[in-house]
C-alpha cells in the first residue's frame, strides 16, 4: 500500500506542476496581450498537451484512491458477498477501458510518428512529444489497473470476500466528507 502512496503523490505532484506552469504561461500570454498587445501563441495548444497528459495521470491517482466513478446508490443495499463481487467486476471494467486507451494511443502514436505530424499551429510543435507522454500516462494506468485486478482477483480465488469488499468499495459522500474533514484537521 505504501508504494501506491507514494504512486499516487508523486503523480499528483506531477499534475499540479503541470497545471501550475500551465496557468503561469497563460497569465503571461493574458498580461502580453492587455499590455503590450503581443502574443506568445499556443497557449491553447499547450492546455490541450497539458489537459492530455493530466487526464492520464489522474486516472492513475483516482485508481488508486478508490476514486473513480460508480454507481454507488443501490451497491451498499446488496449483501455483503454481492458487493465483493460487484468491486471485483468494476475492477476487471476499468482493466477493460485502461487497456483499450492504452492500446489506442499506441496507435494513435504510431501513426503520429509514421507520418512526422506536427500541431497546426505557429509553433508547429511535433506532435510525437506530447502524444509519448500521453501514452506513457496511460499505460501506466494500464499496469496500475491490471496490478489493482490481480490484487482483488487473488482475495476472491481465496475468498477473502471481505478483505476484497472492503479494500475495493466505491467511495460514498460520507467517505469524502470525512477524508475532507481529515485533511483540514491535517492543515
Amino acid at each position: 500500500m505504501q508504494m501506491q502512496k507514494r504512486i499516487s503523490y508523486f503523480s499528483s505532484c506531477i499534475f499540479g506542476y503541470l497545471c501550475i506552469a500551465l496557468s503561469v504561461f497563460i497569465s503571461i500570454e493574458v498580461i502580453l496581450r492587455k499590455l503590450f498587445s503581443t502574443s506568445l501563441q499556443g497557449a491553447d495548444e499547450l492546455g490541450g498537451y497539458v489537459l492530455a497528459i493530466t487526464s492520464s495521470i489522474a486516472f492513475c491517482v483516482a485508481l488508486i484512491g478508490n476514486s473513480h466513478i460508480r454507481i454507488d446508490l443501490i451497491h451498499y443495499k446488496f449483501p455483503q458477498k454481492m458487493q465483493a463481487i460487484l468491486n471485483w467486476s468494476a475492477q476487471l471494467s476499468i482493466v477493460f477501458l485502461a487497456v483499450l486507451l492504452a492500446y489506442s494511443s499506441f496507435g494513435v502514436l504510431k501513426e503520429t510518428i509514421s507520418y512526422g505530424s506536427t500541431a497546426p499551429t505557429p509553433w508547429a510543435t511535433p506532435l510525437k512529444y506530447p502524444q509519448f507522454f500521453w501514452c506513457l500516462g496511460l499505460v501506466l494506468f494500464s499496469f496500475l489497473a491490471l496490478y489493482y485486478l490481480y490484487s482483488a482477483t487473488r482475495l476472491l480465488l481465496t475468498g477473502r470476500l471481505d478483505d476484497l469488499r472492503i479494500l475495493f468499495q466505491p467511495k460514498g459522500s460520507a467517505d469524502e466528507v470525512k477524508e475532507e474533514l481529515e485533511d483540514l484537521h491535517h492543515r
